[in-house]
């Protein structure tokens, strides 16, 4: 049986080799669980329980395995030392994983300290549309690697919403247009639909608008769908290679 280990810090890079000036190549946000595949006085090797995906992180003193109770529903919520919102003590991003160990008043607790009760929700709970409550991440700015409200890439914009509905979604953009199997023709495109170029995805509003997190623009906006195949096609010389529906 695998070990696994919990990411108990609120952001961890997740770095293509073992050096800081590495690419960083995904994130882990607090709660995210990992399998050590290597070990040395400062870097681990490991495999991201929920995606699969590979690389290191700083040798850190990572929690135990800990089942989560609860997940973070908004775009960040803040840790408290106390019941009380008089000192914080930092602030886990949407989806981060918490397990409750105590209650009182309007507030949670778990190991690292006190959330607001009205800013999580159970583990088990589900959207019927995924990506209800994408646009909380409009004008978060672009990161490559990214997967938090501090900066996010197109892929994890996806994969973030896809898991806390409960569901696995790969990691990348290429991985994503296979996995997600329901074809759709952009006449016929609507709120929720996947859109996909090459190394590069966003998801429809509606059938007119669309939001993603855009590296010319360094954030995740919302555009015109026709405006924005225009645009990556001029200025990228890139077509749509897929449209889904998750």
């Amino acid at each position: 049986m695998t070990k696994y280990l919990t990411n108990n810090f609120p952001i961890i890079n997740l770095h293509k080799k073992p050096s800081t000036k590495s690419e960083i190549v995904t994130q882990m946000i607090y709660g995210d669980s990992f399998s050590m595949l290597k070990k040395s006085k400062k870097w681990i090797k490991i495999k991201i329980k929920e995606d699969n995906y590979k690389g290191y992180v700083l040798n850190k003193k990572y929690s135990y395995f800990l089942k989560p109770t609860h997940k973070v529903s908004i775009l960040k919520t803040k840790i408290y030392e106390l019941p009380n919102k008089k000192k914080g003590s930092g602030e886990l991003t949407f989806g981060s994983k918490i397990k409750v160990t105590g209650e009182k008043a309007k507030f949670l607790k778990f190991d690292k300290g006190w959330v607001s009760k009205k800013n999580v929700k159970p583990l088990s709970f589900r959207l019927k549309n995924p990506f209800e409550q994408i646009s909380i991440f409009k004008n978060v700015r672009y990161k490559w690697g990214g997967k938090s409200f501090k900066g996010i890439d197109c892929s994890a914009l996806v994969q973030v919403f896809i898991n806390f509905n409960k569901k696995y979604c790969p990691r990348d953009a290429k991985d994503q247009v296979k996995f997600f199997k329901r074809d759709v023709k952009l006449n016929k495109i609507k709120k929720s639909d996947i859109i996909f170029w090459k190394g590069h995805v966003a998801v429809a509003l509606s059938n007119k608008k669309l939001i993603h997190a855009y590296g010319p623009m360094k954030k995740t906006v919302i555009m015109g769908i026709n405006q924005t195949i225009e645009k990556i096609k001029q200025t990228a010389n890139l077509k749509v290679i897929g449209i889904k529906r998750p």
